[in-house]
């Protein structure tokens, strides 16, 4: 296979090509998308054991946490026990340029960072199947809200699919048990102002139509970084938007194709993210009182099983 450009001494194949199925763009405009953003985007990925999302032509997407063999020699990694699958994995870490362009020149669409460092509490924001993306903006405002009676103050992108994230950063240092525990409590506080938009319940059949407010984004768990594309129609990306445009966007609005120049040289997720923060106390010891969710989900499917 030869290549059709080389940039940073990263040999570059098949630009042309669709990239995958709805996609409305081409190889080309990732590796371009990317290159334009990262110094942007490297910033929220830098030594975070990194999985991406790629698409092969003709194939589904797929998740890749395993660095390839083939991977080049500059490629830096990090071994990570894995506890599910009871195995070491050596994820990249994607630390500079030519390693976002080779990741790109794989077809890796999503970079999704493990929250490893504890220095931010995240909370995404799911509305449920067919729901309206203003549904995500309300639960959104809740959270804001409930972050602001809590002593915390965050920042709002969109997930580049149909939902919301919430950042609300934190001193480093912070533990990852306590940023745990503060998350399920911030969500259950969310909640409580309004149950009839936003839902903790992890059991999708126990949500009635509500947004998911998911804690479980925390200890070691991933998320899609921002600036990040998506693989869905027209390739979203993940943006950030002040609080207060959240009622004048969509998450179409931000693709691989728009939005390097709707960004021009900002870099709005920096700028509008807040100084870090301690973490109230009280919202960890209400947290520390709260079951894990995927546990809690685990245990009542069994017992439901039982029973019917």
């Amino acid at each position: 296979m030869t290549s059709e450009e080389t940039r940073d001494g990263v040999p570059l194949t098949n630009l042309d090509q669709p990239l995958f199925d709805d996609a409305n763009a081409t190889k080309r405009d990732l590796v371009d998308y990317l290159d334009a953003v990262r110094d942007r985007i490297i910033p929220v990925l830098r030594d975070l054991p990194l999985s991406v999302i790629r698409v092969r032509p003709g194939q589904p997407a797929f998740m890749q946490k395993n660095v390839p063999k083939y991977a080049p020699s500059w490629v830096r990694t990090v071994s990570v026990w894995a506890e599910t699958s009871r195995r070491q994995v050596s994820y990249a870490l994607c630390n500079d340029r030519r390693t976002l362009l080779w990741f790109a020149n794989q077809r890796a669409v999503e970079y999704h960072p493990a929250l490893l460092r504890g220095d931010h509490l995240v909370l995404d924001l799911d509305p449920p199947p067919g729901g309206p993306f203003p549904l995500a903006v309300r639960a959104a405002q809740l959270v804001r809200q409930a972050g602001v009676e809590s002593g915390l103050r965050g920042a709002v992108k969109t997930s580049g699919a149909k939902g919301l994230h919430v950042f609300f950063p934190l001193e480093p240092g912070t533990p990852l048990d306590d940023q745990a525990a503060a998350t399920r409590a911030l969500a259950a506080r969310a909640e409580r102002i309004d149950p009839a938009l936003g839902t903790t319940a992890f059991i999708r059949e126990d949500r009635e139509g509500k947004v998911f407010l998911d804690s479980t984004r925390a200890g070691g768990a991933t998320i899609a970084a921002a600036y990040s594309p998506r693989v869905r129609p027209g390739v979203p990306v993940s943006f950030p938007v002040a609080w207060d445009d959240l009622d004048r966007v969509t998450p179409a609005d931000f693709t691989v194709k728009t939005a390097a120049a709707l960004l021009g040289d900002r870099d709005p997720w920096a700028e509008l993210m807040p100084e870090p923060q301690a973490l109230p106390a009280d919202l960890v010891e209400e947290g520390h009182t709260i079951p894990v969710a995927r546990v809690q989900a685990m245990h009542e499917g069994k017992r439901r099983k039982r029973e019917g």
